[in-house]
């Protein structure tokens, strides 16, 4: 009797390793507190959609079947606590990485990542130097700010006919990157750079910067920043009566950014570009609107900007670990490299020797009657 209770508890520590075998963990990380935590929580969520649909489907890694973990963490949009939580990561030994949404906290984490060999695809950070650091653990999933700030900034001159262009950035990694690179195409289109003047991503009050460039009478202003800082700022350019038109990236190019301004927009003078994006008549616009009517069943929300491109990371990760039969990062990680035309929900996805995805697409959009239209998507 003891013999066989040995021989039970045997087989029951025995299962018990195995099943713990069978979990694969992927870490998910944004900012789901403070000013963009509805740009952090809008990632996540895309996360939670591709794991929890993986695993109904099934997953079978190297022969076994296997459960996707999600572990999720906050980095607060701030660089100190992005470092933190990727140390965590490491220490938790999580089979790859989804994330950080910021540029200013994906490039500090990142060398955390590449030093301990985890693979990282961010879905949103656009700064260039986020693949340029010569890691080999570093993805993006979308086009960075020399061709979002450069569209943007021959857009402003050749489309929108400024002939006075003022430009404010954050400070942010992400906001002086996208600043810079509007400022150089604007130059090299024959724009006029009239004012340059920059805030914080944590600042409500922007007259002393708005009344000085309202003396420059500028018929374009460009933010480099995220929507939390532009919709006040438009409210408040509104009530110095600056009437020019307002530009921005990716970061201000979402659904919140029309209810932080409220009435302070009027049509077709917002104009943004996001990091992505389909082709009408595409097979992949029928994907993209079957992704977001689900999130918006399962989520009683609207996609706000990135989910999707969190989404098609999530399964990205999980293909190439499917592919090279092992969710050992060292094994996988040269299949995630050599990832090619990957359908995903947002475009057929391939990364170049940095990481870098291959002819990235940019949507142009403008606000219309209260809500986000696309004008164009450019490659």
């Amino acid at each position: 009797m003891k013999k066989n209770l040995i021989a039970i508890a045997a087989l029951t520590l025995s299962a018990g390793f195995s099943m713990a075998q069978t979990v694969v963990t992927i870490a998910h990380v944004g900012p789901t507190s403070g000013g963009i935590a509805h740009l952090g929580k809008d990632n996540e969520n895309g996360a939670i959609m591709a794991v929890e649909e993986l695993n109904a489907a099934g997953v079978t890694i190297g022969g076994k079947k296997v459960t996707l973990k999600l572990m999720t963490e906050d980095d607060a949009a701030d660089p100190k606590q992005g470092t933190a939580v990727a140390q965590k990561l490491v220490d938790a030994n999580v089979s790859g990485v989804v994330g950080h949404l910021n540029s200013g906290t994906s490039i500090p984490a990142s060398k955390i990542y590449s030093d301990a060999g985890i693979p990282q695809i961010s879905p949103s950070a656009t700064n260039p130097k986020y693949t340029r650091q010569g890691f080999k653990t570093t993805f993006r999933v979308v086009a960075d700010d020399t061709q979002l700030g450069g569209t943007l900034g021959k857009y402003a001159v050749n489309t929108l006919k400024g002939k006075s262009i003022a430009v404010i950035d954050d400070r942010t990694a992400y906001g002086q990157g996208v600043a810079e690179e509007f400022s150089k195409a604007v130059k090299a289109a024959g724009g006029n750079i009239v004012a340059q003047e920059f805030t914080t991503d944590k600042a409500t009050d922007f007259n002393a910067i708005l009344t000085s460039i309202k003396g420059k009478k500028p018929d374009v202003v460009f933010f480099g920043g995220m929507d939390a800082v532009a919709g006040p700022m438009l409210r408040q350019m509104k009530s110095l009566g600056i009437s020019a038109k307002f530009m921005g990236g990716d970061g201000i190019c979402s659904a919140e950014l029309v209810k932080l301004a409220g009435d302070a927009v009027s049509d077709d003078q917002v104009f943004c570009a996001e990091a992505g994006g389909v082709e009408k008549g595409s097979k992949f616009e029928a994907a993209k609107a079957d992704f977001e009517k689900k999130f918006k069943a399962k989520f009683g929300v609207e996609v706000q900007v990135y989910a999707p491109y969190v989404y098609d990371s999530v399964r990205i990760m999980v293909a190439a670990m499917v592919k090279a039969g092992s969710s050992d990062p060292a094994k996988y990680l040269p299949v995630l490299a050599a990832t090619k035309d990957f359908q995903g929900v947002t475009g057929a996805i391939s990364f170049d020797n940095k990481g870098d995805v291959l002819n990235g697409a940019l949507t142009m959009q403008t606000i219309k009657g209260g809500k986000l239209q696309v004008l164009s998507v450019i490659r």
